[in-house]
């Protein structure tokens, strides 16, 4: 199965999990990782170029960290651009209909900070509703999230296990 990783870090340099993560992804066959900040700095998206990638790949996963309850801002212009209307949903558009998506997401906070009495008040799957309802818009089968939370508390092993449980993860038949 082709998997097209869209990563969406805006300071990738200073991340540690993202970027452990997207080198780990770099090395797998069947994994197109795509960095946008780095193909996009000044934030013009290619969609002729973006939907083509779309359109070669079976398995779409957005690689970020969670800021603000969302992804960074990047990654929704992606979205803005891209999925339009006519290609990705409408009547005519059914380029991404029976490709499976996944979210890949890295927080600070413990994953005790998002749950119903936790400092954010809300589960994951609660906060990530937007993305499943552009998978149901789309016609993309909405796949478990892949989530490494606490980051900030994590030993240099833990981060590499987690790329690791994000290869077997993105790997996995649903």
């Amino acid at each position: 199965m082709k998997t097209l990783v869209l990563v969406a870090h805006p300071n990738l340099s200073n991340s540690v999990v993202n970027k452990t993560w997207m080198e780990r992804l770099q090395k797998e066959e069947e994994m197109t990782v795509h960095n946008l900040y780095a193909e996009y700095p000044e934030g013009r998206i290619d969609m002729e170029r973006e939907q083509q990638l779309l359109l070669e790949h079976d398995r779409i996963v957005f690689q970020f960290p969670f800021y603000w309850y969302s992804s960074p801002s990047l990654l929704k212009e992606w979205q803005d651009v891209v999925l339009s209307y006519g290609w990705a949903y409408g009547a005519e558009g059914t380029y991404l209909r029976g490709k499976e998506f996944m979210l890949a997401i890295s927080t600070g906070g413990p994953e005790t900070a998002y749950q119903a009495g936790g400092f954010n008040q809300y589960s994951m799957s609660e906060l990530t509703k937007p993305f499943q309802a552009t998978a149901n818009l789309t016609g993309m089968r909405f796949l478990p999230t892949f989530k490494t939370q606490g980051v900030r508390f994590l030993e240099k092993e833990q981060i590499q296990e987690s790329a690791e449980n994000l290869v077997h993860h993105l790997k996995a038949n649903y």
